[in-house]
């Protein structure tokens, strides 16, 4: 019995034997003359970008516009030596744009033309802004009511055979992002997969997995967005791109390193509505919001604010700048980088060489500031200068990573920081957590367990302040989630809070350096809620939920 010789396989293989050979020798040719390579069938063509070169001028000169942030072009060329190409560069030029070059196959260029067919359906965007539009941001509001949902539609994409469906991945996994109120996209490329987690009320949830194809596309679209060079692969590199939506801009910031099985992307949503948190909207506890209100209006002093990166550190600080605004004070920042804009205030940025945190602090003094911002207190210099402004008048705002509040006086220390300077100049030391709050919707009581009121007791054992220890324990509040919608039952978060603040008898107990623990219990005395007395107190009136508070809250144990 003979076999029949399959002519359409056979040409259909023989076909891509010969485009990938084209590859190679274009990828041979772009490290000869030193000009990036890059695949069109990978690389999402932006229709902005490509309404930029009339068609036939295109066609003449074998080169395609495919992207565009503000005046930056890159350009896909054929080949170097077109002289239609060279008189479209100098034109181009002239016009205002830096054009960076990147060398393609004839079947990248072919697959750019036929885009134009396209050009009189696609909405033109600003410049430098990546929009959404809201038919696209409609559809996917109801993609996103839950995440089978939302993983249903991005299959259907990733699915699609249509160029226009796959260019707008990235359109879509933005879209979804804001719509479930994400800080943060995470996409990581593992042994068998791309996977892609949303960070959903500070924690990571796994969304959705691209094939190769669909994650080449992503990448590619995201280096473009963010200003990053496509043809550099094995070392970090940063960039940020803005996003339009309802009439609106988010700022993201985009972090790239590298990775064992490719690229791997953070992408930082800032959205700011997230600090327009009244001061008394932040969930602090009213005894130390009326203590904080009284040491926010000081002339002078210092007040530190702890904990890890993403714990709302500085969305307090932005709070209490607001809380304190007014156009009879001068308030100013030194931020790396300024992320949120706050009307009334002088935001400045560092970048790393001539305007580090000290340098800029040392400048901002000589602009008679009253209040100071520092975004964060890393070294020795800018630690000894921060204590100088506090000293000489000036009120300063500052961010320390430590656990704790007590643990803020051992690390100024270990900083260089003299002791006997903390009575003067140290008027505040905070440490804070964000824990999830419960859905009002999806919450239930249920008996609190033997083990779990031994623990709230020991936890309040060291509470001087009797007023503030529970009196009925014997139920508290849980979630009640849909399983099956993969439904956690919290929606938001709020914070937990505590803070240490100075008198004479504790200005001279740091005089002899004590430990992070001997301060601890020093300040017993001083009766304010420790982080997690607090959030043992949310728990008991149905905030959070007592699960949560131990996830986040180092809780004392036996």
């Amino acid at each position: 019995m003979h076999a029949e010789f399959d002519t359409d396989r056979e040409d259909e293989k023989l076909a891509h034997a010969r485009a990938e050979e084209e590859e190679d020798l274009v990828r041979i040719m772009s490290e000869k003359y030193d000009v990036p390579y890059t695949d069109l069938s990978f690389v999402p063509i932006n229709m902005d970008a490509l309404r930029i070169i009339p068609e036939a001028d295109a066609r003449a000169a074998e080169a395609v516009a495919f992207d565009k942030n503000g005046k930056h072009l890159s350009v896909a060329l054929r080949e170097l030596t077109n002289d239609a190409y060279a008189r479209l560069e100098e034109q181009l030029k002239t016009q205002g744009y830096t054009v960076e070059k990147f060398l393609v196959s004839n079947q990248s260029i072919q697959r750019a033309f036929v885009r134009y067919s396209e050009l009189s359906r696609a909405v033109e965007t600003d410049e430098g802004v990546f929009s959404i539009t809201s038919d696209h941001e409609e559809a996917v509001n109801k993609a996103s009511s839950s995440l089978p949902s939302l993983r249903e539609h991005l299959t259907e994409l990733v699915s699609s055979k249509n160029p226009a469906s796959l260019s707008s991945l990235l359109e879509t996994v933005l879209a979804a992002a804001i719509t479930m109120k994400a800080s943060d996209v995470h996409l990581e490329p593992e042994e068998l997969g791309n996977r892609m987690r949303f960070r959903l009320d500070g924690v990571l949830t796994d969304i959705f997995s691209f094939d190769a194809h669909s994650y080449k596309l992503i990448d590619s679209r995201l280096k473009l967005l963010a200003g990053l060079k496509l043809n550099i692969t094995d070392r970090a590199q940063d960039g940020r791109f803005t996003i339009a939506v309802k009439a609106k801009e988010l700022e993201v910031r985009v972090s790239v390193i590298p990775g064992s099985y490719g690229e791997s992307f953070v992408l930082r949503l800032l959205d700011p509505e997230t600090t327009k948190h009244s001061f008394k909207e932040l969930g602090i506890h009213s005894k130390l919001l009326a203590r904080l209100e009284e040491e926010l209006r000081r002339p002078n002093g210092m007040l530190l604010n702890t904990g890890p990166t993403g714990s709302g550190k500085t969305t307090t600080l932005y709070a209490f700048l607001r809380e304190i605004h007014t156009p009879a004070i001068k308030i100013v920042t030194i931020e790396d980088p300024v992320e949120y804009h706050l009307e009334g205030i002088v935001q400045t940025q560092t970048n790393g060489d001539d305007y580090t945190f000290a340098s800029g602090l040392r400048s901002v003094l000589r602009q008679d500031p009253d209040v100071i911002m520092v975004g964060e207190i890393r070294d020795a210099e800018v630690a000894d200068v921060a204590i100088q402004a506090a000293l000489t008048g000036h009120f300063v705002f500052s961010t320390l990573h430590t656990n704790d509040a007590s643990g803020t006086f051992p690390r100024l220390a270990d900083l260089g920081v003299d002791s006997k300077s903390f009575a003067s100049a140290i008027s505040v030391a905070m440490a804070q957590r964000l824990v999830r709050t419960l859905n009002p919707d999806k919450k239930k009581k249920r008996p609190t367990t033997d083990g779990e009121k031994k623990l709230i007791e020991r936890v309040f054992a060291t509470q001087t302040d009797k007023s503030l220890v529970p009196t009925s324990y014997d139920e508290i509040w849980t979630t009640d989630g849909d399983i099956e919608n993969e439904d956690t039952g919290y929606k938001g978060r709020t914070g937990v809070y505590e803070a240490i603040f100075m008198d004479p008898e504790l200005g001279a107990f740091l005089r002899e350096n004590p430990s992070s623990g001997e301060i601890a219990k020093h300040v017993e005395r001083q009766g304010f809620l420790t982080m997690a007395q607090d959030g043992i107190l949310k728990a008991l009136g149905g905030e959070t939920s007592l699960e949560e508070v131990l996830r986040v809250v180092d809780v004392p144990r036996e």
